[in-house]
């Protein structure tokens, strides 16, 4: 009876433990070097940048339907017409404007999403925090011509990925180079980076701030509270020092004629 309530008791508890652990176990085994992203929250210039991008390339098939425009609106310090202006595009059934309250959602389904690539077209709302900013960063950057895959892209970080490189006119065409290294006796190919061989509309070091602002958009899309939950602990942790210093000092005057 106790193996058995101990088993009950670790099921979920290594569940748990998976879930969290699962960017990173994907990423090891599938040999993925992740470059670290440049991300800061607190720089509302730069999340608004990534949230043109991601109305621009990414809410026609992603939605993020855990977050309001409205709530961007507040947060980047915008116009509610700007916002407005720059992310509704769609309608509801009966053809009346997507209202500035409503959640962003989108009209794809999923049954057309599996024919059109093969799977079902994830949510956005919490990928940043699922697989982590610099997994985010490193994806956008790493997709490269493959003749064999039904897109002709594919990527490094996501092998035989169902989505096709959205930013190819932005990025250009590129091909990745490999090397041939030893592990033990083992002769390996690993990733030594990426040769263009088309150029697009933006320079290698503009592309990667492009990218860096639309990562740093889904970062805030995730977790939009972070920036006050982050000062509400500094404030936390300032109130329990102070607190211990006046309970420290109680603490001696009570116990002072106790000896």
């Amino acid at each position: 009876m106790k193996n058995n309530t101990m088993k009950n008791l670790l099921i979920p508890v290594l569940m748990a433990v998976a879930v969290i652990l699962a960017p990173a176990i994907a990423a090891a085994s599938g040999h993925a070097h992740l470059d670290k992203a440049p991300i800061d929250i607190s720089d509302k210039e730069s999340l608004r940048r990534g949230a043109k991008a991601f109305a621009d390339y990414c809410y026609s098939c992603h939605a993020a339907s855990f977050m309001r425009f409205n709530r961007i609106a507040k947060d980047l310090e915008m116009d509610e017409q700007d916002v407005r202006e720059m992310m509704i595009h769609t309608r509801g059934k009966k053809g009346d404007p997507t209202k500035i309250g409503e959640l962003m959602k989108v009209s794809m389904t999923k049954d057309y999403a599996k024919n059109a690539f093969g799977t079902a077209v994830p949510d956005l709302s919490l990928e940043a925090r699922a697989r982590g900013a610099d997994w985010v960063y490193t994806y956008l950057r790493s997709f490269y011509v493959d003749p064999y895959r039904p897109t002709g892209m594919n990527n490094t970080v996501f092998p035989d990925v169902g989505m096709p490189n959205v930013l190819w006119r932005l990025q250009g065409l590129q091909e990745p180079v490999y090397k041939t290294v030893m592990h033990g006796d083992v002769e390996v190919e690993e990733l030594e980076g990426f040769k263009q061989i088309q150029l697009g509309s933006l320079s290698g070091e503009d592309y990667d701030k492009f990218v860096a602002d639309l990562t740093n958009f889904m970062v805030y899309l995730s977790e939009p509270v972070q920036s006050e939950r982050r000062s509400l602990g500094w404030k936390v942790l300032l109130f329990l020092v102070i607190f211990f210093g006046f309970a420290y000092a109680l603490k001696k005057e009570y116990w002072k004629d106790v000896h």
